[in-house]
């Protein structure tokens, strides 16, 4: 059995809040490893949260401008040389794209870092597959992802999300929610098979609790109807069919919906409200229109039309809620499509997973970064390289 079949055996057989000790544990042993920390990233994607439990108490590593940040924001294994000292290698945790935090190794040796930095990686990412399935079972990685304490309502909309990036040989797609600990109505839901993907931005009415029970109601319905395999208009219908039946009108909730044929990258499109889509492509930033429909819940049996929508390999496409386009400055100026083009201009040599929280900072710096946000703020952004044909 090699050194990495070992790794994995022991990640397999531990308990979910052991998973680090089992890293550390085999690493001593077959790497000569003299320690090992897991970072996991907060929710504000600003600082990387030690897992570590005492007598390894550790202080919060920021993610732009350390050594582990930049393993972080990479998504490529980072050596610090050891000149005479231990060496330490920063590896990337992450599940298909989805980036969870970063294995940091302490090795006897820069020499020993080199030869094993491609093994310590295959480790980090067994390491984070097992990450996501230990959730289900212990507090601990979501307990390390928090520097702050999250309200109810963050705490509902953070648990009903399906990850904040992923990546495949098609796309690569990312997400940000602001504030991170105290969002209530904006969110987001996608699913992926083997030909299509499907896309949701959803911003919901209303604050706190009751926003994101509202949000949680419609995300669902939209989630039943699409495993139920039907039409993308007939999953707004059905949804807007849930929310009216709870609410009567009183309470509704707009959505973005997307359903993007990974083989031809033609797609079908459902504006039921306010998040709007920009498109980077040949260097130009467009906003693209599509007809407004009312907000899912607004009326009883509201129908709802698909319109065509086509996307070209290099197209970036960027999603945001109302609480982005709409923000105003002090001095009363609405951030706009004018900026927001600025700000897709300006990360469009950053990945996508790093585009929203950068253009999260823009806005921020627009608002005046000693307002508070009145508004959650949301940003989706899909690179699309399309299929290529075998």
């Amino acid at each position: 059995m090699n050194r990495f079949e070992t790794a994995e055996r022991a990640l397999r057989a531990a308990a979910p809040h052991e998973l680090l000790d089992a890293v550390r544990l085999v690493l001593a042993e077959r790497y000569d490893a003299t320690d090992a920390e897991l970072f996991m990233a907060d929710y504000s994607l600003t600082v990387l949260q030690p897992v570590s439990v005492a007598p390894h108490n550790l202080a919060p590593v920021p993610v732009h401008g350390s050594p582990a940040g930049r393993a972080f924001g990479s998504q490529e294994p980072y050596c610090e040389e050891g000149r005479g000292r231990p060496a330490r290698v920063h590896l990337p945790v992450s599940v298909r794209g989805d980036r969870l935090g970063v294995l940091t190794v302490t090795l006897n040796g820069s020499e020993a870092a080199a030869d094993r930095v491609a093994e310590l990686a295959e480790i980090a990412d067994a390491l984070a597959h097992e990450v996501i399935v230990a959730e289900r079972d212990t507090d601990l990685y979501l307990q390390a992802r928090r520097k702050d304490r999250l309200t109810l309502a963050a705490e509902m909309q953070w648990h009903l999300l399906p990850g904040r990036s992923c990546s495949r040989p098609e796309y690569d797609l990312a997400c940000q929610l602001e504030p991170a600990y105290a969002v209530f109505g904006d969110n987001f839901d996608w699913s992926a098979t083997s030909d299509r993907l499907m896309l949701y931005v959803t911003n919901g009415m209303g604050e706190g609790i009751e926003a994101a029970l509202l949000t949680n109601l419609a995300v669902s319905a939209l989630r039943n109807a699409r495993r139920a395999g039907i039409s993308l208009e007939d999953q707004a219908a059905l949804a807007d069919q849930a929310v009216y039946a709870h609410y009567r009108g009183r309470r509704y909730l707009s959505v973005l919906m997307l359903d993007l044929e990974l083989t031809t990258g033609r797609a079908k499109v459902v504006d039921a409200g306010s998040p709007q889509l920009l498109r980077l492509r040949g260097g130009t930033v467009d906003r693209v229109p599509f007809e407004a429909q009312l907000p899912l819940g607004m009326f009883e049996e509201t129908d709802y039309v698909a319109q065509d929508f086509a996307v070209e390999p290099g197209d970036r496409l960027v999603f945001v809620s109302d609480g982005v386009h709409a923000v105003r400055s002090p001095k009363g100026e609405t951030y706009g499509e004018r900026a927001l083009a600025r700000a897709i201009q300006s990360t469009r040599l950053l990945p996508a997973a790093e585009v929203p929280r950068a253009v999260l900072r823009e806005l921020a710096g627009h608002r005046g970064d000693a307002v508070a946000a009145d508004d959650d703020a949301l940003v989706v952004c899909l690179d699309w390289r399309g299929r290529t044909r075998s």
